[in-house]
């Protein structure tokens, strides 16, 4: 299997959430010429790719959709998160699979997910049973250069809770000559903004949250808008905190409303949890990393505010165990800016991370 052809592939044709139809097609078919049974759906895109049988069940899962940016003056998919890397790895590991499953008992299961970026595909694997019987479950990321060089990993990514909420402030126009007569939603929208900017909870636990989009107002500005949207973004390194970070923001909302005399409507757009990492399944990660590329170039388990919808996993299925390999590869300028890039020589040792990490879970498995 030519892992670089794989790559090139998949980077020239990436597909945003939910429309991953050519990407699913593609690795069905590569899967099904490598013995897998393959599953696909008529719900949403995305396939699952399974061999050997018995207990444990292994998975792995590879994020399948790209973002929808601006690249070169021009709005287009482009995979500037390294999901058609992740691909690329976990189709390498169908190869090697396939000896393991000979020597030892159990299944190994290769979940190919759509829509990671709007933070639901994970949901609605879940929702199709994909991890009802799984027993270990890992996934992978590459890391920006800051958290991790080339050559080096770390056994676990501890990604923190997020939470993105549009709303809208609902009044009523007037003339710039009769302010007396309406509500200046830019007013309120500023009073919003303050009042979010003044948010403290347990300074231990990193948190943040800042109004991200805000729009009022049209051609004339000979008009008062009485109405605006916005948006908000809400960030936690704990489940527990982001809870009560959104709780107080509803706080915020509701005397608002009154004091200004207008509607505002909110919608939760997306919603990520913080990781849930199983001791035993990152353990497993760490021996693989060390086998591979030596104690010395194993990394502490990275903490970051970046999310992923991975741990939706664990959350909907705590009896599975799961850890997210953070691979180096010297990414930079940085994830999700269009014109990321990495040294693609770290896709063929995450795939050796990979394999080793499923054949020490077998191995665990039957001596267990």
């Amino acid at each position: 299997m030519n892992l670089a052809n794989i790559f090139e592939h998949l980077h020239a044709h990436p597909e945003i959430s939910w429309e991953e139809h050519e990407t699913t097609e593609y690795v069905r078919k590569m899967l099904a010429e490598h013995g897998y049974r393959v599953r696909t759906f008529d719900e949403c895109t995305g396939v699952i790719g399974e061999i050997g049988s018995g207990r444990p069940v292994v998975a792995l899962r590879a994020d399948i959709d790209a973002l929808w940016q601006q690249v070169g003056g021009h709005f287009r998919a482009n995979h500037s998160c390294g999901h058609d890397a992740h691909m690329t790895m976990v189709l390498g590991v169908a190869e090697t699979a396939k000896e393991l499953v000979r020597e030892y008992e159990g299944t190994v299961r290769l979940i190919f997910q759509p829509a990671e970026e709007k933070g639901a595909g994970a949901l609605k694997m879940v929702e199709l049973g994909v991890a009802d019987d799984i027993d270990y479950l890992y996934g992978v990321h590459l890391r920006p250069i800051e958290e991790a060089r080339f050559g080096k990993a770390a056994p676990a990514i501890l990604h923190g809770a997020s939470r993105l909420v549009e709303g809208k402030i609902i009044g009523k126009d007037t003339h710039g000559a009769r302010p007396h007569l309406g509500i200046n939603a830019i007013d309120v929208g500023s009073s919003l903004n303050a009042m979010i900017n003044r948010v403290r909870l347990d300074p231990m636990i990193p948190h943040s949250i800042k109004m991200t989009k805000f729009r009022a107002g049209g051609k004339n500005a000979n008009i008062i808008p009485g109405s605006a949207v916005f948006s908000v973004d809400m960030r936690a390194q704990s489940n527990q905190l982001m809870e009560a970070l959104d709780d107080r923001f509803k706080r915020i909302i509701e005397p608002m409303k009154d004091q200004f005399g207008v509607d505002i409507r909110l919608a939760t757009q997306a919603v990520i949890p913080a990781s849930e990492v199983s001791e035993d399944a990152q353990h497993i990660m760490a021996d693989a990393i060390c086998d591979v590329l030596g104690h010395r170039n194993m990394l502490p388990a990275i903490e970051t505010p970046g999310g992923d919808d991975f741990h939706f996993y664990t959350l909907k299925r705590p009896h599975l165990k799961a850890t997210m390999l953070g691979l180096g590869c010297d990414l930079q300028p940085g994830l999700h800016h269009p014109d990321m890039t990495f040294n693609r020589e770290a896709i063929g040792s995450g795939v050796e991370i990979l394999t080793r990490a499923i054949k020490l879970t077998l191995e665990h498995g039957k001596e267990a």
